[in-house]
């Protein structure tokens, strides 16, 4: 047996085995395989280059000799094993200390009965668990990757900027004492912040196309996008729109939404297993699933009552219009622009945030036992 051993990466799921040599254009391999042991032996292109390659392995349990998977190809072989007992071992060998050539594919891990297929798994999103377990003992820490960090960082901006948001929404309408003239201050303190921080919040939209987030880019964009058009094409547009109150309490509606929002996500996403996560996080999920009952309609409501607002002002001045001829040979009218949004963009569009809303609910706070999904743990009362 030479002294050379290639890289030899391996991973797991519950029943089998797998292992990948790192060498190209191998002859003759010999690869032998008993109940806790696995050598191999064979010529082949590695990493120092076209040279005899061995190694020994001493498994951390025993697996069936006689059924066993080689596949050869250009570039590596592959070997699939199976465990004499099902289960998640803690490392592939029989003592702590690991050759330097072994490696823990982080990138593949194959979880099919059939190893043919090669269909691979995502260790991250399949055995989170377990990925943390084995990169602690392969790097001696938990390396976050960039999605996890960037969410993080995301959500605990967004959170910073909608609470700044309310402080001073709350203060600007504490000074008149909450009086009908404290209205009239709101917007030109309030909105234009409001205005940036969804200007950034348009991010959200992009998220789930470049797998940051599950699920569908839709939900955001309808929000955000209608957002968006109330505050540029509707109370930008109109200032006589600033100062109503239905603007003032639609703040304050998306500014609780949002803000309930980002601390469930925060907590979702940091999966730690502190104290403060155990009793703060199930009230975070109740509250992230159930307030939007209040502050949906009530947000809606006050989104209704300013573009019907603003389609009066337009139908008594009209303006942002372009008639016939023109040197563009089209038309154009705000005002009828206004009226076909409300009807069949903006009143669908409610429809579906609130019946999504409700299978959300649904999903993560519904079942037999009230709040069975929660994470409180159920003692039974005799």
């Amino acid at each position: 047996m030479s002294g050379f051993s290639p890289f030899v990466y391996w991973a797991q799921n519950e029943n089998k085995l797998f292992l990948k040599i790192d060498l190209k254009d191998v002859q003759q391999p010999l690869i032998d395989v008993d109940e806790k042991l696995i050598s191999f032996d064979g010529l082949g292109r590695g990493a120092l280059g076209t040279k005899e390659y061995s190694f020994k392995l001493n498994l951390f349990e025993g697996i069936n000799s006689k059924e066993k998977n080689v596949k050869i190809t250009d570039n590596c072989i592959n070997i699939t094993l199976n465990k004499t007992q099902p289960g998640w071992w803690p490392r592939l060998t029989s003592t702590p200390q690991k050759p330097i050539w072994l490696k823990i594919d982080f990138n593949k891990w194959q979880s099919e009965d059939d190893f043919l297929e090669e269909k691979v798994n995502n260790v991250t999103e399949d055995y989170p668990d377990v990925y943390k377990h084995l990169m602690k003992n392969e790097l001696g820490y938990i390396k976050e990757d960039f999605k996890s960090v960037y969410m993080v960082f995301y959500n605990l901006a967004m959170l910073c900027a909608f609470l700044y948001a309310l402080i001073i929404l709350t203060m600007t309408m504490a000074k008149n004492g909450f009086e009908e003239t404290s209205y009239t201050n709101v917007y030109p303190i309030v909105g234009h912040v409001l205005c940036i921080i969804h200007l950034f919040q348009a991010l959200e939209i992009m998220h789930p196309i470049f797998g940051y987030v599950k699920g569908s880019p839709f939900m955001p964009f309808l929000q955000i996008v209608g957002r968006l058009f109330i505050l540029f094409g509707n109370l930008e547009f109109e200032p006589r729109l600033q100062k109503m109150p239905a603007t003032t309490w639609l703040f304050f509606a998306w500014i609780y939404s949002d803000l309930i929002r980002y601390v469930y996500y925060i907590f979702h996403i940091s999966g730690s297993k502190n104290s403060i996560r155990r009793y703060v996080y199930p009230f975070a999920k109740w509250l992230r699933y159930t307030a939007w009952i209040i502050l949906y309609p009530v947000g809606f409501l006050c989104e209704s009552v300013i573009i019907f607002r603003n389609i009066l002002y337009l139908h008594n001045e009209p303006r942002l219009y372009l008639r016939l001829p023109n040197v563009y040979n089209v038309t154009f009218d705000y005002l009828t622009f206004l009226r076909v949004y409300m009807l069949f963009i903006m009143f669908p569009g409610m429809y579906t945030l609130i019946k999504y809303m409700y299978k959300a609910r649904t999903k993560n706070l519904g079942g037999s036992e009230p709040f069975d999904k929660l994470g409180f743990s159920k003692k039974k009362v005799e």
